[in-house]
């Protein structure tokens, strides 16, 4: 199964979920520092004092970034490992994977960046369509078994 064309996309565009969710984390440090908001104190004395232990707008932004993508990128690491073992074909196991890793890509671009609303709420159902699909199929495949 580790061999697998399908296991192996798998953990493909799970690995880049699992960079692109280090790049946000990285991401929300470095506007930390350009704003000088930071959550505890002593970080915030390095740089500069205690008055800058206090939030920003733009931070809790990517905070709520990185908060969504585990709300979601989780969930698809069980249901993409659970699907990739009930035999589905290559190339529809792929479009799933690949339609919720640039959804979940377009979700952050449009979360960090503001854009105009409904642009995040669209990202975010286009790479639900993905998971719900799985589910499904998952569902379907074990129900011969419950």
């Amino acid at each position: 199964m580790l061999g697998s064309d399908i296991w192996m996309c798998f953990i493909f565009y799970s690995t880049l979920l699992i960079l692109k969710m280090y790049i946000i984390a990285i991401i929300t440090g470095q506007v930390r520092l350009r704003k000088k908001a930071f959550a505890n104190p002593e970080d915030a004395e390095r740089h500069g004092g205690i008055q800058f232990c206090r939030t920003d707008p733009y931070v809790e932004r990517c905070l709520r970034s990185h908060r969504n993508d585990m709300e979601n990128i989780f969930p698809f690491f069980f249901l993409g490992a659970v699907y990739s073992m009930t035999g589905p074909s290559s190339a529809v196991a792929r479009i799933h994977f690949v339609v919720f890793f640039l959804g979940r890509v377009f979700h952050s671009v449009a979360y960090l960046l503001a854009l105009k609303a409904p642009t995040r709420s669209f990202a975010y159902v286009i790479a639900q369509v993905p998971c719900f699909s799985m589910a499904i199929q998952i569902l379907i495949h074990v129900a011969s078994f419950a």
